[in-house]
Parts: structure tokens; sequence; C-alpha cells
């Protein structure tokens, strides 16, 4: 009786005008609450993709090269000189862009940069302007994807989606370090596995400051490059520029970020 009661006495309070609703009419309420419309998920991504399909129906990769390089320098230098704080912001936002629509132009931009501002200065405003393009590109890719491929995946990809979020800063380092894989799939591979966009922008950040620094020191010195293949009628393209001891540092770079995970992975088979 005093159990009924006690209920009856609950429910009275529960139907007065202005009573708190409890713990399960707030659950209940939030699960019948509307999703919110798919297009909104993947709208951020459609942005992207058609900047991407704009920026190619625009030419613009006729212009991201190092034979429009070879062909306006001394106009471009004549503009930065004119116009510093205009030309760096230009230029920056310019790479922003870039990365966030995934236009395949980083390295040359990288190189625009180191021979119109020099590698320091040139490096240090790509490497925030990447780290920032490349966070549009992941926040967009986790927005629409990011569900999708651990509720599909089987065994492998989960077993490696996990180790990537136990370990997601040597894993991106690695990533980042080795010259084996593009930068645009770097950019949204994290985004599938749950990478937090902490640990993202800090292995991006650090993670590209030596490519980044070197391509803008080859930057730097390209002039007599252009020059000479200029006055030997051929064109310059960057793998002219990257030289096998380049690489071989990249790979080298890459090989010692590997080591904290590896070991790590050895340590936790070796107490199971």
């Amino acid at each position: 009786m005093t159990t009924a009661r006690h209920h009856e006495e609950r429910q009275e309070e529960a139907d007065r005008p202005g009573a708190t609703p409890s713990a399960p009419e707030v659950a209940d309420a939030a699960d019948a609450a509307p999703a919110p419309p798919a297009w909104r998920r993947y709208l951020p991504i459609i942005v992207l993709a058609a900047g991407l399909a704009a920026g190619y129906a625009a030419g613009l990769h006729d212009y991201l090269s190092l034979s429009m390089l070879a062909e306006q320098r001394e106009a471009l230098l004549g503009l930065v000189d004119a116009n510093y704080g205009l030309s760096l912001a230009v230029y920056f936002l310019l790479y922003v862009l870039a990365v966030a629509f995934s236009f395949p132009a980083a390295s040359v931009l990288t190189i625009f940069g180191g021979f119109l501002f020099g590698w320091l200065v040139g490096g240090v405003v790509t490497a925030f302007a990447a780290t920032l393009g490349a966070s549009a590109v992941f926040l967009a890719a986790r927005s629409a994807f990011g569900d999708v491929l651990r509720r599909k995946a089987g065994g492998f990809l989960n077993r490696l989606a996990d180790g990537f979020e136990k370990d997601a800063l040597s894993y991106l380092f690695v990533l980042r370090l080795a010259p084996v894989f593009p930068f645009f799939v770097v950019n949204i591979a994290p985004a599938f596995f749950g990478v937090p966009l902490r640990t993202y922008l800090i292995a991006t950040f650090f993670g590209i400051l030596p490519g980044t620094f070197a391509y803008s020191w080859l930057g730097q010195g390209v002039d007599s490059v252009l020059v000479s293949a200029a006055e030997a009628g051929r064109e310059v393209s960057v793998g002219d520029l990257v030289t096998p001891e380049i690489t071989i540092a990249f790979v080298v770079l890459a090989l010692v970020a590997a080591i904290p995970p590896v070991l790590r992975r050895l340590r936790g088979a070796g107490n199971s």
C-alpha cells in the first residue's frame, strides 16, 4: 500500500505543470528527438570537393608550377618587395585553401614560399598554413565518414584503428615524416580512426616541419636552377630539386619516429 501510494504521489507530482522531468524522461525525449539531416554531415566535404573541382576548372594547376615560377619570378619578387605583408598574407591564404581543397600543389607552393620569403619565414608560414588547411580536411572527413568505417570495418581494420587510437601521435609522426605517403592521404586517413583534433594538430605541425623547411630551403636557392633550365630550354620539375640524400633523410626520420610504437608493441606482446 505504501509503495502504491508513493507511486501515485510521484505520478501526480510529475503531472503538475512546471514540474522537472525525471532522468529517464529526459533520456527518452533525447532518443525521440529527430536526428540532424544527413546533408549537414556531408556539407563540409562537398564544399571541399567543389573547391577542388573549381580549382581544376580554373586551370590553377597550370599556374602553380615551377615553369610559371621561372617565367614570372621577377614580377613576383617585385610584388613581394612592394607589398611584403600583403604578399605574405595572400600566400598564407592560398596555401590554406590549396591544402583544404586537396589540390596537389603543396610541394610547389612550399618552394614558392622559400623563393619569395626566404627559407625561415617561408617555412614557418607554410607550416602554420599547411596545418590549418589539413585540419579543415580532417574535420570535414570526420564529420562525413568518421563512424562509417568503424561500423563496417572487419577485424583487421578494427585492430588497426584500435592501435592508431592508443598511439596516434607516434603513428601520425611516422606518416608525416615518411615521403612515400601523399600529403592529402595523410590529411584524411586519421579521420577514420578516431584521432583527437589536438593530437592531429600537434603531430601535423611538428611532423611536417622537416619536410617544410627542406623544401623552403630548396626554394630559396631555386633561382639558379630556374635560370639554367631556361637557358637550356627545358622545364624544371620538383624531382630535379629533390636529391636522393633528402629522400633518404626523410626515410631515416620516419624510421626513428616508428621506434617508440614498435617498442611499446613488443613490450605489450612480451607482457601478455
